[in-house]
């Protein structure tokens, strides 16, 4: 078996053993939302024994030692469950611990997430926080699911470090969102902290793709729910499935869920293979912007093939648009990331 082969294996593994978190239907999922903390624990814990947490973490550290493609493989399946636990937070925060830390991380004894974003719709992990002489100041916001960790790996304009929820100096508050999860924001008052090594920028793009993969894990179920809906409803004595017009935009849809996944596999392939942080920054802001465009067309349009039944809650196909609505924004909106593109791509990339 060829080394591509043998990848496409891993990735397929992946893949089917994400089957076993995603229920067939949704009745956890919507039990979960607007509770505290949004996501279950023991669920946590068994994609920590799978090792997920660990995907992109050297094996030396005691991780998969997975790449970017095995990393979005997983969010994308994710995507199609809505599963609401922290798995990209999780992976993210992990790429920047060590130690201690970084094994209470991946086996799932602690949660620990990343916090870094100071205002709307950047890519900014700067800003105005600072986390010298062991000591943390400032403010950070839109930190996904927030309310089940139990640390977070913090960054600043001079560094990044490590910061224990219950730390003195540290409070947290927590806005509900459109899909039922939660944003926090952290406000760190000369609070404790333990300087880290890793490189948050780094894993924060790596991010970005992962979001962008969940993303489409979303269109591409509910598309797929829709086409079943298509195939079963009944009007004037057919299937709305046979009427031509709604079968050109059903194809329409399925054009965009299709360049969605070029997109982010290409990016995954760059990310795995690119050391070049232009055409890394490229790749990633492409299929974001893609997807976060495309989940917001094609969930929106699901809900109008749906008809009627399709703006009620009790309809699944809204669970998905409210997750668009949530992540389209996350780790940088379709606007942000095409002038990001525009600024950072080679001359020659089409």
């Amino acid at each position: 078996m060829s080394a591509a082969e043998d990848r496409s294996e891993n990735i397929r593994l992946l893949r089917d053993s994400a089957a076993a978190i995603i229920p067939a239907d949704y009745r956890r999922i919507r039990a979960l939302r607007f509770t505290d903390p949004g996501f279950d624990r023991a669920v946590w814990q068994e994609m920590c024994d799978m090792g997920w947490a660990a995907v992109r973490v050297p094996e030396a550290q005691g991780g998969s030692g997975l790449g970017v493609a095995e990393y979005c493989a997983l969010a994308e399946a994710l995507g199609r469950g809505l599963v609401p636990e922290p798995f990209i937070g999780a992976v993210t925060a992990a790429s920047v611990l060590s130690g201690a830390a970084l094994a209470e991380a991946i086996s799932g004894a602690s949660v620990i997430l990343p916090a870094w974003q100071e205002r709307a719709n950047t890519i900014d992990c700067a800003g105005d926080t600072t986390v010298s002489g062991g000591r943390a100041n400032g403010r950070k916001m839109f930190i996904a699911q927030a309310g089940g960790a139990d640390a977070f790996v913090v960054s600043g304009r001079d560094g990044v470090a490590l910061v224990a929820r219950d730390a003195a100096g540290v409070s947290l508050s927590i806005e509900r969102t459109q899909d039922g999860g939660s944003f926090g924001t952290l406000t760190l008052d000369n609070a404790a902290c333990t300087p880290l090594a890793g490189d948050m920028a780094a894993a924060l793009e790596e991010a970005s793709l992962a979001t962008g993969a969940y993303l489409l894990g979303v269109m591409d179920r509910v598309f797929s729910m829709t086409l079943d809906y298509m195939r079963t409803r009944q009007q004037f004595g057919r299937a709305i499935g046979s009427f031509q017009a709604l079968q050109h935009r059903a194809a329409d849809l399925k054009i965009q869920v299709a360049l969605t996944r070029a997109s982010v596999e290409a990016a995954a392939v760059t990310l795995d293979t690119s050391q070049h942080p232009a055409v890394r920054q490229a790749a990633v802001s492409r299929a974001k912007a893609r997807a976060a465009e495309a989940a917001m067309l094609v969930t929106r349009q699901c809900i109008q093939l749906h008809g009627g039944i399709g703006y009620t809650d009790e309809a699944d196909a809204g669970l998905f648009l409210r997750k668009a609505m949530v992540l389209s924004s996350l780790h940088g909106g379709a606007a942000l990331h095409r002038a990001r593109y525009a600024a950072v791509a080679p001359d020659d990339d089409e």
